[in-house]
């Protein structure tokens, strides 16, 4: 299978209708591609498709409801025209804590004392006001509180109710409602805003169910998400900040999936610290088998470039052979001047290196089997990908109604590729996350005849296999029990 989305090319002028697609591509590793000015409409959006986009990305940072609606509805309407799912991801802006407004030209020199203050006075050399009263009750003398992304440094002396009294440690120049990270300490504060419960009641109208949580600092964040929405949703956690590492493995587990937001988490943990965390959190999700998601910066030069640094390079190289399951491209998609240069280039990179590992055998250890759970789902695709190996099958089709199963098999990376069968479109939009797994939206299956019958029929049409293949087939009985798998079938089409 080829990894663009259809032989026929997609770059249109804006109104025209493309022929359907319906082939899934062969690369495993997926990517999200974050929309915005240079990547909002129809034809851009054809575009990134074609380049190997499998999930954009809203960011409610920024735009409108009305901007958001009409890039959705244009989605929409493209993925009823290619015949195969698009998933969209509402990334929720989070607590994003800000410093007043400054008055021009002003420079804060290390050293020198300056002051944080409640009220709304425009702020010097000497002071700012900072209106937010739960950073006040939680410094203490000797925490850090990092300015505009960590350009800035302040070390606290003092604090109370009303004053924070600090030494810069870091300065430079401060100018207005620039943002401010509290890293040695956690905020007692909630991770969702009055401005992300709207943001969500906006998502969920527009039937988007996959939503990233910013700032999470504990489980019980990811459970007051899932109580707003009232709905089945999928939860990306987004591990932003250093407090969470300490909650990891109950963070992760009780997420959909995970991205290591590099931005906010770089800015609070040191350089160094950040590929620790971040190989530590692929771990966990590996372990406990749920999708990792690595983000931020990933091909930052191709905001103003055509071509990546090769550090750029090296580094989507080695989350792909740390086999997570997407990569993501933020500015570089959203406001960048090369958008579809950037998905090309990161598809390229993710081909070759997946090109590496199974044409050299490079070692990728598979944390599914050094644990043992008791878990039907999981002990399933254990044996699907033994079973696959053994037969050299190509193919594994299995039935999924919550992804569970779907998920399952992916945990293992067998070099089969995993053709997911779902009826709902919900589960068929969050597997173009997960690693390996390719959609397909087909009827459910209401006995063995049926089950044969759907995989032949549509695997067929679609020239995913051949007549004379054999294809793994995996489902649960009774059919179309969530989470319900306990059969495995190998059929010969």
């Amino acid at each position: 299978m080829s990894d663009n989305i259809s032989t026929n090319s997609l770059r249109q002028e804006d109104g025209a209708t493309p022929h359907p697609m319906t082939t899934p591509k062969a690369r495993s590793t997926k990517i999200i591609s974050t929309l915005g000015p240079a990547s909002h409409n129809r034809s851009k959006i054809y575009a990134l498709l074609e380049a190997g986009v499998d999930v954009f990305r809203l960011n409610f940072s920024h735009g409108t409801h009305n901007d958001h609606r009409k890039t959705i509805s244009l989605i929409r309407e493209i993925e009823a025209e290619i015949g195969r799912p698009i998933s969209l991801l509402a990334d929720l802006q989070g607590p994003k804590l800000r410093i007043g407004k400054v008055r021009e030209n002003v420079v804060l020199r290390t050293g020198t004392s300056f002051d944080l203050i409640p009220g709304e006075i425009v702020g010097t050399e000497k002071q700012v006001t900072l209106p937010h009263p739960e950073i006040y009750t939680s410094v203490k003398p000797g925490s850090r509180l990092l300015l505009d992304d960590g350009r800035l440094s302040l070390k606290v002396t003092g604090a109370s109710s009303r004053q924070i009294s600090t030494t810069v440690e870091v300065g430079g120049k401060l100018s207005s409602c620039k943002g401010v990270n509290v890293p040695d300490v956690p905020l007692s504060i909630g991770s969702i805003t009055v401005k992300d419960k709207a943001d969500l009641e906006f998502a969920l109208a527009q039937d988007i169910k996959i939503i990233a949580l910013s700032f999470v600092q504990t489980a019980v964040d990811i459970q007051v998400l899932r109580t707003l929405a009232k709905v089945p949703i999928s939860v990306i956690s987004k591990l932003e900040k250093p407090s969470a590492l300490d909650h990891l493995e109950t963070i992760v587990a009780a997420s959909d999936a995970v991205m290591v937001a590099r931005g906010d988490l770089g800015v609070e943990l040191s350089p160094d610290q950040v590929p620790i965390a971040q190989r530590k959190i692929i771990a966990t999700c590996r372990k406990i088998g749920k999708p990792v998601i690595v983000a931020t910066q990933m091909l930052e030069s191709m905001i103003s470039a055509p071509t990546p640094t090769r550090a750029e390079a090296s580094d989507v190289a080695n989350s792909v052979y740390a086999r997570v399951d997407a990569v993501m491209l933020s500015a570089e998609t959203a406001t960048g001047r090369y958008p579809t240069e950037a998905v090309t280039v990161m598809n390229n990179i993710i081909r070759c290196v997946e090109d590496d590992i199974h044409n050299h055998g490079v070692p990728s250890k598979s944390l599914m089997f050094d644990t043992q759970e008791n878990h039907v789902p999981f002990a399933i695709g254990r044996a699907v990908k033994e079973l696959s190996e053994s037969l050299n099958c190509a193919t594994i089709a299995t039935f999924t109604t919550s992804g569970l199963t779907a998920t399952s098999m992916s945990r293992g990376r067998p070099d089969a590729k995993i053709l997911g069968l779902t009826a709902n479109h919900d589960t068929a939009r969050f597997l173009n996350l997960v690693w390996g797994v390719h959609p397909l939206t087909t009827p459910d299956a209401s006995n063995f005849s049926d089950m044969v019958t759907i995989v032949k029929d549509t695997l067929l049409e679609r020239d995913l296999v051949q007549l004379g293949e054999m294809v793994i087939v995996t489902a649960g009985v009774p059919f179309g029990t969530p989470g319900g798998t306990n059969l495995i079938r190998v059929e010969t089409l």
